[in-house]
């Protein structure tokens, strides 16, 4: 018989947000469940080094997930290896469906659940995912000792997986459709002194080639942006790195959503359009998107949920019969 679990507050996604909102929300003795998710530990676990987090000159991102993790848990933060796969925000207390099998049901729910890579949508690369294709350098790079790769993009990400690669590459194309990189300066700075990085301006990804059998890739052909001539450049590799989307498919018809599916919030808060569901981190945050304002928000979450729950006093065991809407109020006692 499947599992059914209540608690006070209910948190999916276990990056810097979801984390962070565990040990602010054990701290207020609300006895929180953490639902981790397909990636625990998020986009920082597919990190080398991370510089800018505050207390720490340099640390590995896998490292810090670790720790942030052994932090939650320590404070009293229940910790579950399972994914979410169904959310019904239409009545409270709210419920979620496990893969496990299990049901969760809460009072208020944090939605922590980051964001992922995007993709440019050829079939090409499509074809070659996995087999000479990656969004994550971190994750495959190791792979391409000695051999030549393209990264594509021109972002903070397209140069952070450039600069990485250049540990196992003998050369880095970095190709961008714009004639100057949109990255932090001093990353570009970096690039740009880096021998084996070679960028490749005005230029987008046309088609990745390689062999059948075995499924590899040898290269890519790059079309210029406004001449429509095409480059072809050797490659073992090819690194899409043009940014990520938020992951809001629990939400999307359900909360309000903007930017390309990132969630609402009411400003300066991590409110939702439904009272007691908050949102925190990347999937809300389409401006600053770093690991620190993640935990930022994670803190403000759990604060956030300690109030909406004191003011509507214990809902444990209280069943709504009506959807909840602004201003709704919990019924008596059934």
């Amino acid at each position: 018989m499947a599992e059914t679990r209540h608690t006070k507050v209910l948190i999916i996604g276990s990056g810097p947000a979801g984390y962070t909102a565990g040990v602010y929300a054990s701290r207020a003795l609300l006895n929180p469940i953490l639902v981790q998710g397909i990636e625990p530990g998020g986009q920082l676990t597919t990190t080398t080094e991370v510089e800018n987090w505050p207390g720490d000159t340099e640390v590995q991102g896998p490292d810090l997930m670790v720790r942030m993790e052994s932090h939650a848990r320590a404070v009293g933060c229940e910790i579950v290896g399972d994914i979410i796969t169904d959310l019904d925000l239409s009545r409270r207390p709210f419920t979620a469906q496990g893969d496990s099998g299990a049901t969760y049901s809460a009072d208020a729910v944090i939605l922590a659940t980051g964001a992922r890579a995007k993709w440019l949508g050829l079939p090409s690369e499509e074809k070659f995912k996995g087999f000479g294709v990656s969004a994550c350098a971190t994750c495959d790079g190791f792979f391409y000792r000695g051999q030549e790769i393209v990264v594509i993009g021109g972002g903070n990400t397209a140069v952070e997986e450039a600069l990485f690669l250049t540990n196992f590459a003998s050369k880095v194309t970095l190709i961008h459709r714009r004639d100057e990189l949109r990255a932090e300066k001093i990353l570009i700075e970096r690039l740009m002194k880096n021998p084996k990085i070679e960028p490749l301006w005005n230029h987008v990804l046309e088609e990745v080639v390689g062999t059948d059998a075995p499924l590899g890739v040898e290269g890519v052909r790059a079309r210029h942006v406004d001449t429509g001539k095409i480059t072809e450049i050797p490659a073992k590799g090819v690194f899409i790195a043009i940014g990520h989307a938020p992951a809001s498919e629990l939400v999307k018809d359900q909360l309000e959503t903007h930017m390309g599916g990132y969630v609402v919030v009411e400003p300066g808060t991590t409110r939702t359009s439904i009272p007691g569901v908050y949102a925190a981190g990347d999937l809300t945050d389409h401006v600053y998107r770093q690991a620190v304002t993640s935990a930022g928000m994670g803190c403000m979450a759990a604060l956030d949920a300690e109030k909406f729950l004191a003011e509507q006093g214990d809902v444990s065991g209280r069943v709504m019969t009506e959807p909840l809407g602004y201003g709704a109020e919990v019924e008596a006692d059934t």
